[in-house]
């Protein structure tokens, strides 16, 4: 039951913050009205579940040989009783297995963004790469670029360590 519970991601389980996380970071992005409607699905899904598990645990016993099965034996339950307490230690305090998550993410952002679009009118395509040269007068505004020629320069996408 409680692992049926963090499936559908309740509060205080693993399953609610990793799901709240991925749908908050899916709303952050340009990918809003996706996650909006991924949003759909955590409710579909909990219908199922437990819908699933009524049938499972109250429903008929159809199969003879399944009327015989015992209930988890002691080695069983000393197995299961880390696994339950990691549901709960993940659901109220993520903090540490995200800590140790956050070089790998922050590297995996790093290769996969894009760069802003630069905008800017340029007879030579080197020009956009040089540093814009200081205004003589320091009281003079600074030169804006002309935005009649768009240059996308997107990062360099390539594997971690290449």
């Amino acid at each position: 039951m409680i692992i049926t519970l963090s499936s559908v991601a309740l509060p205080g389980t693993n399953g609610f913050v990793g799901e709240f996380l991925i749908l908050v970071g899916g709303f952050e992005s340009s990918l809003r009205w996706w996650t909006i409607i991924a949003s759909s699905g955590v409710i579909f899904a909990a219908v199922y579940m437990l819908w699933m598990f009524q049938r499972v645990m109250f429903g008929e016993l159809d199969n003879p040989k399944n009327q015989k099965l015992e209930d988890l034996n002691a080695r069983e339950i000393i197995i299961m009783i880390p696994l339950l307490i990691m549901v709960f230690v993940l659901g109220v305090y993520p903090n540490p297995f995200i800590e140790k998550m956050t070089p790998s993410i922050k590297k995996v952002i790093a290769h996969t963004r894009i760069e802003p679009v630069i905008t800017a009118k340029a007879a030579n395509p080197a020009e956009l790469m040089a540093p814009a040269a200081a205004p003589a007068d320091h009281h003079a505004a600074p030169v804006q670029p002309a935005t009649d020629t768009t240059v996308v320069l997107p990062a360099a996408v390539t594997p971690a360590g290449h």
